[in-house]
């Protein structure tokens, strides 16, 4: 995987340096062919690859994941918690796009 960083040295001229970063590979052999099935089940569920699916798998077993879900719930919990001044909430917003759209 290459990636760019540009910077702007002049108004008009860029430089840019590629730095090549390296994953690591995991092959394992003789892995169950249900256990793949599965695996390729969720990915298609969860709309990942199979990789990615792989790897949120790994990271579960060892306690790091935090599911869709439950990132979800602290998002709504987040945007829930918000206070929104009675004067924003007054405004009539379906009114300023006619508006806007009549101009």
């Amino acid at each position: 995987m290459k990636y760019c960083f540009m910077s702007d040295l002049t108004a008009q001229t860029y430089v840019c340096a590629f730095i090549e970063v390296y994953m690591p590979l995991l092959q394992v052999r003789d892995f169950p062919a249900d256990i793949y099935e599965e695996i390729k089940y969720e990915a298609n569920q969860e709309n990942r690859t199979i990789a990615q699916q792989t790897i949120v798998l790994i990271k579960k077993g060892l306690g790091e994941e935090v599911s869709r879900k439950e990132k979800l719930e602290r998002l709504m919990e987040r945007i829930n918690s918000r206070h929104i001044p009675d004067d924003v909430k007054a405004i009539d917003h379906v009114k300023w796009i006619r508006e806007d759209r009549n101009r």
